[in-house]
């Protein structure tokens, strides 16, 4: 079975309350319309049964015999049929009526309400019904005494059988057939006012269902309607849920498209490392193969040669595979900079010092430009080794021989930090590699490759460090790269 919809349920339920409020509602215009009639009759009928008493009591002054009494009884019953008389003791037992025959079916009435109705109590007051075992009707009461009876009541119920069996033959007042007709055409108006309102409450609630099911979890993120923000106050429910769902979609969309980039640098990662795997490893396999089959006719000096291309064959995988091991470190996580204060100065000296016989060897000049009076930068000393090592590792791989490598030192304004530049007089970065040359680490053609993942892994130092690195254009320059360090806090006294 189809299940409802929201607006269907909550149509529903309002339309049960509705009949169920116009139920209780008829049941107590009824009843209050019931209650009024029978406190109109009992108002207007309360001494009439004193009147009656009064007759009797002149009628019956010559003979007070039981069928006289009824003889009187069904006179006064044929002038008002509507009416029941009854005489009672002072105990209540009834002691004279004009009943047919079986038609009685209590031997007294409770003189309780009697005594009330007597003392003046507020209408309507119900007595007991002689002719019903359990009913209860309006009545009219008055003490009387009798010639040779002893003291008792006149018991007149004012709407009798007569009224009833009327009354059940379906001849409702017009007012009250008037009064339920009101009520039902309320009952319609409501209806249709609140399932237009139901309608317009939920709109929205309909309008952010088909956003969501139109949203596809295993795709590309669909372009969604904007929303109108709500503001963080506002008390619509509904409008607050559109908007949280808005920005939800959004940031979605943004996650799905960084992995995608994130996939494609992946799979180019892959392809470029593989790519450079092949060479040193073809090399190495080619030269240990030409050792292995012709090591009887190799001189001793031919052994040598071949052995040293290989081993440096062997060093170049091995180089590549520490950076693959030291990217995937930093990337997943597994770094933490371990901050300290310390002075640029010192640690470019000792970086200078590990590349002087590389660079003397390929004819490039290594230059410092210090300023004087710089601040302690508070950073990891072993990453920020590493950060100079892979720039003026990959500058001196690229910068012709005579070429010139210049690593400058400023302080930042205020003393902030310290920005470091590394320069080179080489060929420099073909345009199509910027945009993405910290992110790509390879390419597969051009004079001078990406930096290999040299560069990422200064990308991803500098980012644990809350730094970047920028690649300028300066005149008379190849490739400019700077990056900047935070000042240490000065040492309290």
């Amino acid at each position: 079975m189809r299940r409802l919809t929201l607006t269907q349920r909550l149509s529903l339920v309002f339309a049960l309350l509705l009949l169920v409020c116009c139920g209780a509602s008829a049941w107590l215009q009824v009843r209050s319309n019931r209650m009024h009639e029978l406190e109109v009759v009992q108002g207007l009928s309360r001494d009439l049964a004193a009147n009656i008493a009064l007759s009797a009591r002149m009628t019956l002054a010559d003979d007070p015999s039981p069928d006289r009494v009824r003889a009187l009884f069904d006179q006064l019953m044929v002038v008002n049929p509507s009416v029941e008389v009854y005489l009672l003791d002072a105990h209540g037992r009834i002691t004279g009526h004009a009943a047919p025959a079986g038609k009685l079916r209590r031997s007294s009435v409770d003189l309780a309400p009697v005594r009330r109705l007597l003392a003046g109590g507020m209408l309507p007051i119900l007595g007991d019904d002689p002719r019903s075992d359990t009913g209860r009707k309006v009545f009219s009461a008055a003490p009387v005494s009798m010639p040779g009876a002893p003291d008792g009541f006149l018991y007149v119920v004012l709407l009798g059988e007569a009224h009833d069996r009327e009354a059940a033959m379906g001849n409702t007042g017009a007012v009250l057939r008037t009064a339920l007709l009101s009520i039902a055409l309320v009952a319609l108006a409501c209806l249709a006012a609140g399932l237009a309102a139901f309608s317009l409450i939920t709109r929205p609630l309909r309008r952010l269902t088909r956003k969501v099911q139109d949203f596809d979890m295993d795709g590309a993120p669909a372009a969604l309607p904007a929303a109108p923000p709500a503001p963080s106050d506002s008390r619509d429910e509904i409008a607050r849920l559109d908007a949280a769902f808005g920005l939800m979609a959004a940031r979605m969309g943004e996650q799905w498209l960084a992995l995608k980039q994130q996939d494609l640098e992946r799979r180019e990662l892959i392809a470029n490392v593989s790519h450079d795997l092949r060479t040193p490893l073809s090399s190495l396999h080619g030269y240990l193969e030409t050792l292995s089959h012709k090591d009887a006719s190799l001189d001793a000096a031919e052994r040598r040669r071949y052995l040293g291309i290989a081993l440096e064959q062997s060093r170049n995988v091995g180089r590549l595979a520490q950076s693959l091991f030291e990217l995937a470190r930093l990337e997943y996580g597994f770094v933490e900079p371990e901050r300290e204060p310390f002075l640029l100065p010192d640690l470019l000296q000792d970086v200078f010092e590990k590349f002087e016989l590389a660079a003397a060897s390929l004819g490039v000049a290594l230059e410092a430009d210090i300023a004087p009076a710089l601040p302690a930068v508070d950073a990891d000393l072993g990453l920020v080794e590493r950060v100079l090592s892979n720039l003026l590792d990959n500058a001196l791989r690229h910068v012709p021989a005579g070429g010139k490598v210049r690593i400058s030192l400023a302080a930042q304004p205020d003393a902030a930090g310290v920005s470091v530049t590394v320069a080179d007089t080489g060929p420099g970065i073909p345009p199509d590699l910027r945009p993405s040359l910290f992110l790509q680490p390879f390419n597969g053609g051009g004079a001078r490759r990406g930096g290999g993942l040299g560069l990422r892994i200064v990308h991803r130092i500098l980012a644990l460090h809350g730094s970047g690195i920028a690649l300028l254009d300066e005149p008379g320059w190849g490739a400019v790269f700077r990056f900047r360090l935070p000042a240490a806090a000065p040492a309290r006294p």
